[in-house]
């Protein structure tokens, strides 16, 4: 049989790679981006709750409503805009199907997407599919700071999308005021939108502010925001996040949405509609992940690695350029074969594999685990 793959450059993953080499050298796994500590009980036995319940059966499309009606108080709680949850918040299977969704549904094929690299793996293979045409714009170390200028220069009349991530994955870097301020003038009087990845909106540190696009009306009508259910409440494995879009544009993303998934698993979405009516749940995270971070940037200190800035997310960039000449993906399978810590080597979130010999940790783990890893990597 004769096939023509859509995605000829696409293999397995390198978070997969690097979990199965983390547990074939029974590694300390710091690469793949999950906490391996434990969901809040109260939350699991909300789950169970519902389950006892009975509400077992297909959940409405869009979206339980008493979840879609919670996101929206706590929007109007953290950034101070009203949404309607009615039609403008969809309920998805993670927030990797909110942006393959959105990008199915609004970039057609010709159109050009604007993003940013290092940028997470599933952005590029989600625009090629689909027709669209990446335009990379790369961020420079050690601050991955937007140069507006370049992102001014890029745009063209065949530009369907910015996107856009913060805090960043895989850098931990975020965007400000005047981040924000740039994007409005760039995209001002065009039909640009913007696809804004906010899956760690609550893990901002050091009194940093999530500048999220919906504190911004100029903004938010033209973006669709992705967020995380998993990330927030250290439960990746159920795959539950959302998109919120002004009305004209969730209307087509969930004409995409309801012939991918159709509808998410709801015990979960009755469950964290409770969960969240208590604010302290997820109010609490930036000081819960800056304490992590804090323990083993101090862990470190005495190591070769050379931290960069983490402002955001549960992951910290390093240089190793004191320890080794090799490559980044082959120092990471060393350090993972040798030295029993598993992370991720950074060129693998460029198209082109630029390699400035960058590791990246995962932070989101126990204090034994960290202290552990730390120890050996002092050892280096």
């Amino acid at each position: 049989m004769n096939i023509t793959s859509k995605l000829p450059n696409v293999g397995t993953t390198i978070f997969t790679i690097m979990s199965g080499m983390a547990a074939q050298y029974k590694a300390i796994n710091l690469s793949q981006g999950y906490p391996n500590f434990e969901v809040d009980q109260n939350l699991k036995n909300l789950i169970n709750k519902y389950v006892q319940a009975g509400y077992n059966q297909y959940a409405p499309m869009a979206g339980v409503l008493e979840l879609r009606e919670q996101i929206s108080k706590k929007k109007k709680l953290l950034y101070g805009v009203e949404i309607d949850f009615n039609t403008e918040v969809t309920i998805t299977n993670g927030a990797t199907e909110a942006i393959y969704s959105a990008i199915s549904a609004l970039v057609h094929k010709g159109d050009e997407v604007i993003i940013f690299e290092p940028a997470y793996d599933s952005y590029v293979p989600a625009i090629e599919v689909n027709g669209g045409i990446k335009v990379s714009i790369r961020l420079k170390s050690p601050d991955y700071k937007i140069d507006w200028d370049e992102v001014s220069d890029k745009i063209t009349d065949r530009t369907r999308m910015i996107m856009i991530n913060t805090p960043h994955n895989p850098t931990g870097s975020i965007l400000d005021k005047n981040d924000m301020a740039a994007l409005k003038a760039i995209t001002k009087d065009t039909d640009i939108i913007i696809l804004s990845d906010e899956v760690y909106q609550h893990l901002i540190y050091d009194g940093c502010v999530h500048e999220s696009v919906l504190r911004y009306p100029e903004l938010a009508n033209r973006s669709v925001v992705a967020m995380s259910f998993g990330k927030t409440f250290h439960a990746t494995g159920w795959r539950i996040g959302y998109a919120i879009a002004p009305k004209l544009i969730t209307s087509e993303i969930r004409k995409v949405h309801q012939y991918n998934t159709f509808s998410i698993n709801r015990p979960l979405q009755h469950a964290l509609a409770d969960y969240l009516k208590n604010a302290e749940n997820y109010l609490s995270l930036p000081s819960f992940f800056q304490e992590k971070r804090d323990l083993f940037i101090n862990a470190l200190k005495d190591s070769k690695f050379d931290l960069l800035p983490c402002h955001g997310t549960y992951f910290i960039l390093a240089r190793y350029k004191d320890i080794s000449d090799l490559g980044d993906q082959e120092f990471s399978r060393w350090l993972t074969r040798e030295h029993k810590v598993a992370v991720i080597p950074i060129s693998s979130f460029y198209t082109d594999n630029t390699d400035e010999h960058i590791i990246r940790f995962c932070f989101a783990k126990t204090e034994d685990m960290l202290l552990k890893a730390a120890e050996r990597l002092v050892d280096l």
